[in-house]
């Protein structure tokens, strides 16, 4: 090999060695701080665009899990209203059967009357009080025709063609039937103001019928209800584990090795080291040139 001062070719290797070990280096130390193997399309196209859609996919789940949540709160907060009108009106009807008894006086009679009337009127506040956000399943007709705001429809899928949908019990045109329309007091007035026994069981029996018909509704509508609650749990669970699993398959893709590229990192100092070493004697070589004119 020619001796020459113009032309170093041991350091100019040396050099190239020294820079991909360093170029190495920097790719690893990338991966450390980021966590990712893959954070940039420059690192891998292909998976880098398969993570990006599978990423958009985990932001249209927490879409439809936000929809159903909301959805479960709307239709408890029924559930719990319609669980409460079951009981008062299963006081009602205990009241109602009190007042059929012939042996019952006039001002017991009108004592129990204006107990109904205070069930009823606590009946009809937990219809209007039965809201979330906005959204209540009970009060309303029933009618989805003549509703804005009383009816649930949530997200089922990431595709947005899938509802799950609860509909308006009617609780207000039911309890309007069963109990009188507010204000009125029509069946229990005639409770109280019956002139003797015999006037004061029809009058009750009149009324429990009615009450019987409301309670079935009532028991119709928290089947329906309950049956929602459960379904929407179901969905929330599913959405929970697909949740995970695009979440570990992302990480799958894209997500380093950090205990390999720990090791990866001591070897690459290492040999930054020795090619510095190297790059430092290769540029010492010319000087032994001048060894040959002394």
């Amino acid at each position: 090999m020619a001796f020459s001062v113009n032309t170093n070719a041991g350091a100019m290797a040396a050099l190239q060695s020294l820079n991909a070990t360093n170029k190495s280096m920097n790719t690893v130390q990338s991966r450390i701080n980021t966590g990712l193997n893959v954070a940039s399309t420059k690192d891998d196209s292909a998976k880098y665009t398969v993570a990006q859609t599978l990423r958009g996919d985990l932001g249209k789940l927490s879409a439809v899990t936000s929809s159903l949540n909301n959805a479960k709160s709307v239709t408890d907060t029924a559930v719990a209203g319609a669980e409460q009108i079951s009981d008062l009106v299963n006081q009602m009807k205990s009241k109602t059967l009190e007042t059929s008894d012939a042996g019952l006086d006039a001002e017991s009679r009108k004592a129990i009357a204006k107990d109904l009337s205070a069930l009823k009127k606590q009946i009809n506040t937990i219809i209007d009080g039965s809201d979330f956000n906005g959204t209540n399943l009970l009060k309303g007709d029933g009618n989805a025709a003549t509703l804005t705001n009383g009816k649930v429809s949530a997200l089922q899928s990431i595709s947005g063609t899938e509802t799950l949908k609860v509909d308006n019990q009617g609780f207000t045109a039911k309890a309007d039937t069963a109990l009188g329309v507010a204000g009125t007091d029509t069946d229990i007035d005639a409770i109280a103001t019956a002139a003797d026994g015999t006037a004061a069981k029809t009058a009750a029996d009149a009324f429990t019928g009615k009450l019987n018909t409301f309670f079935g509704e009532i028991k119709t509508s928290l089947s329906a209800l309950g049956s929602a609650s459960r379904q929407i749990e179901g969905q929330l669970s599913f959405n929970s584990k697909l949740t995970d699993v695009v979440t570990s398959g992302i990480g799958n893709l894209v997500d380093a090795d950090l205990a390999k590229e720990s090791a990866k990192l001591q070897a690459l100092q290492v040999q930054q080291q020795l090619g510095t070493q190297a790059l430092s004697i290769a540029n010492q070589a010319p000087q032994t040139i001048l060894s040959l004119f002394r």
